[in-house]
């Protein structure tokens, strides 16, 4: 500190939080035996300091106090385009775990980080009365983990994973939405998210764990918000968990 320097607890408390976590999570994994847990957030709002950035944070930082290494996917930062629809990721090329797309962006490295993470939040906001545009253009494009050989029926067939794909269930993922409407509209306005999201994990073989929806976001006050903070916090201590648990009983 420099002479007439002040020192900021409430800001550097969390510096030094989040250093501790690191200096612990490095030697967890260095004497453990095996690298630490990954824990991925996928933010679907355009907010990154928002609502629903707050409670993916706390999430991460619940996870991160038990040894995992945590990242996030802010995908408002993120050159994601738009499906084409064209079906070239996953109709041709069987044999790749990843379906080739031709558009040019950052998707396709997107695809190939997450496979390498063991647990997953998917956060969004719900916007007229779904996930933002931001997680369904993403959601979308995951399409690329699926294959289907060509129609030779009548009947139309659907995509099945892709080789490397399916997680035999030792996978979870946990979902966090927020809304301005009260939380006894959660079926209305939550629902709708959470069947998007486990849509997709379904062929990937990932289990739901567990949900938090945040109601009245707009309304809401610190001490109600910092109880849906502290819930989202045990949630990521719980994922860890219950991955581990999953993991002990497959051996």
């Amino acid at each position: 500190m420099t002479a007439g320097s002040t020192f900021n607890f409430t800001t550097n408390k969390f510096v030094l939080f989040h250093r501790y976590l690191l200096y612990t999570n490095y030697y967890k994994s260095k004497y453990s035996g095996g690298p630490a847990m990954k824990i991925l957030g996928i933010l679907g709002s355009p907010r990154l300091n928002g609502r629903c950035a707050k409670l993916l944070n706390s999430a991460l930082v619940g996870a991160q106090s038990t040894g995992a290494e945590v990242e996030t996917f802010k995908l408002i930062r993120r050159n994601v385009k738009y499906c084409l629809g064209c079906g070239n990721c996953y109709t041709k090329n069987p044999e790749l775990t990843i379906g080739n797309c031709p558009i040019k962006d950052e998707t396709q490295s997107m695809l190939k980080e997450y496979l390498t993470y063991d647990g997953y939040f998917y956060a969004s906001p719900a916007y007229d009365m779904f996930t933002t545009a931001l997680m369904k253009t993403f959601l979308e494009r995951k399409i690329a983990f699926t294959y289907k050989s060509p129609d030779t029926t009548s009947h139309v067939t659907i995509p099945g994973p892709r080789p490397g794909i399916t997680q035999n269930f030792k996978k979870k993922a946990s979902f966090i939405v927020t809304a301005n409407v009260t939380d006894e509209l959660e079926e209305v306005m939550g629902e709708p998210c959470y069947e998007a999201f486990e849509a997709h994990l379904l062929f990937e073989e990932i289990d739901t764990y567990e949900k938090l929806f945040c109601g009245g976001v707009e309304r809401i006050t610190p001490e109600a918000f910092q109880k849906k903070r502290d819930s989202a916090y045990q949630m990521g201590i719980n994922i860890v968990q219950e991955i581990k648990k999953a993991r002990s009983c497959s051996k």
